[in-house]
């Protein structure tokens, strides 16, 4: 598998599952892009011709800061990191350069929210002849009670009674009927869970299938979702894994996979893919985030 020169980084050098000395003092440095190519390189995606649009949703709940005062400031923080970019940020990674504003001071949010851009766009596009910025907003605790909790919208899953067996990413489950007439769905499972690709961790999550094209076998896609239990991943090639392996076996016209992850260490990841341009989905937790 190739790696870019100018960002060698790999899973296994990160923080992930080591000791951290937790800086409180700004430091961007701390920050950690790990290339996509090598993961979707391995799933037969090619980076200069993606078979998808979207983005990765995070969500940031322990963002605080100190104004010229001294006095501390938090906010809860929304960042979109197009999947254009050649580096996702390793969550832990970004979790430390999140402390690093714990004890600096800045003069106003505005101030910490460019700071976030400028940082958070660099480490998402470092190595790549193309520089673009990244979507970040910061609600203030006045704007609290506006954050709405809802589940995935669409046909539960989970409902059904099926026999499960594989828990590792099983393709083969997956099946469309194309004798019968294309239909509009909208599919969705709680029952989603991967594991950290370097520390083995839970990652828990919800994941919605929207798809025109013909009906793909509900009880077949539900082990399909379930067979990835054991499997060891980052959250962003899950979902695009996933992407990938319905609309190579099951062949829809259109399809858009959502996944929401639970929190760790103060952030969720929500990764977004769509064979066709649209609006992302609103950054709006399930109760289980």
């Amino acid at each position: 598998m190739s790696h870019d020169p100018h960002n060698p980084n790999t899973p296994e050098q990160s923080q992930l599952g080591r000791a951290s000395a937790y800086a409180d003092r700004y430091d961007p440095t701390l920050l950690f892009p790990i290339a996509r190519a090598t993961q979707r390189e391995a799933m037969g995606i090619k980076t200069g011709a993606l078979p998808f649009f979207g983005a990765d949703l995070w969500t940031a709940f322990e963002v605080s800061w100190l104004n010229l005062r001294g006095k501390p400031q938090l906010a809860i923080a929304h960042f979109t990191i197009p999947c254009e970019t050649p580096n996702i940020i390793e969550s832990k990674s970004f979790k430390l350069y999140l402390n690093s504003f714990n004890n600096s001071q800045f003069a106003s949010a505005d101030a910490v929210r460019e700071r976030l851009r400028a940082d958070l766009s660099e480490a998402a596009w470092r190595g790549s002849d193309q520089q673009a910025t990244i979507g970040v907003s910061l609600l203030a605790p006045d704007m609290f009670d506006r954050e709405p909790v809802h589940e995935l919208d669409g046909l539960d899953l989970d409902r059904l009674d099926i026999e499960c067996t594989h828990y590792q990413p099983t393709p083969e489950l997956l099946s469309s009927d194309t004798t019968q007439a294309p239909v509009n769905e909208t599919l969705t499972s709680r029952l989603l869970k991967s594991n950290c690709l370097v520390t083995g961790q839970p990652d828990w999550g919800s994941v919605q299938i929207r798809y025109s094209g013909p009906p793909i076998d509900q009880a077949g896609l539900l082990a399909y979702i379930i067979s990835f239990r054991n499997h060891n991943e980052f959250h962003e090639p899950c979902a695009e894994r996933m992407f990938t392996d319905i609309w190579t076996r099951c062949k829809p016209n259109k399809l858009a996979v959502y996944a929401r992850y639970t929190r760790r260490g103060g952030l969720d990841i929500n990764p977004f893919r769509t064979s066709w341009p649209q609006a992302l989905p609103p950054n709006i937790r399930t109760a289980r985030q």
